[in-house]
């Protein structure tokens, strides 16, 4: 039986070797054969949708102070990594033309507008046949699929979380298309019920490519990776 080759994720980018969640890290990835990007979208201070991880700036550009207590016209001077500047979700979407995975950086219920402006950024650029929306907080997923039933969604969960949140319980009532473990909870048995249960299923960090190609034996169907081009 041959498999299927899974989707390929930059995961921040190809950022084992550009600034992650930079226009560089997005293009190499592209460069060395990725399927998309992921990324992380927070809303900062003044409103605009930016590309970054941590709630701080500090890890990835020196800057102490959180993204959404800082404006754009300040984040936008600041060094991302070998001269990068974080970029805008809007930058990304109409520079970066290969699918984007977009992570909703949100762990409170109110999400500051945060999906509805990432929606509508999408939408403007007509991006949504290349877009999936994920995210750790369910209420994120709900929002999405109420304003934009039409863009895919992934529900990310994480061996820390609690057990009802690691075990995807909520999946079948925020009508998820995939399912985004960390790599450690993918068991062949549980990747084989949510496969049996409909769900694409992409797994995180992956940078092992012997780890990669026992996941995707065991069904996963993508995997997200800082080193796309170990696993093409």
């Amino acid at each position: 039986m041959t498999l299927a080759r899974p989707v390929i994720w930059g995961h921040r980018g190809a950022s084992f070797e550009a600034p992650e969640n930079t226009l560089a890290a997005f293009r190499l990835a592209r460069e060395q054969g990725a399927d998309g990007v992921e990324l992380d979208a927070q809303r900062c201070a003044s409103g605009e949708i930016v590309v970054m991880h941590d709630e701080s700036l500090g890890r990835t550009t020196g800057f102490a102070g959180l993204v959404t207590e800082t404006a754009f016209s300040v984040i936008q001077t600041l060094d991302a990594g070998r001269g990068e500047r974080v970029p805008l979700l809007s930058d990304v979407l109409e520079q970066v033309p290969i699918r984007i995975n977009v992570e909703l950086k949100c762990d409170r219920a109110n999400d500051r507008g945060l999906t509805a402006e990432v929606v509508r950024l999408v939408r403007e650029a007509g991006a949504q046949d290349r877009v999936l929306l994920s995210s750790f907080n369910p209420l994120c997923l709900l929002r999405a699929r109420l304003f934009a039933p039409e863009i895919p969604r992934a529900l990310l969960f994480e061996s820390e979380q609690k057990w009802w949140l690691r075990s995807a319980l909520a999946a079948p009532l925020l009508a998820v298309n995939s399912l985004h473990p960390e790599h450690v909870l993918a068991t062949p048995d549980r990747i084989r019920r949510w496969r049996r249960r409909g769900y694409a299923v992409g797994c995180w960090t992956v940078d092992d490519p012997d780890l990669a190609a026992h996941l995707c034996e065991s069904g996963v169907t993508s995997i997200i990776t800082n080193r796309p081009a170990l696993m093409l």
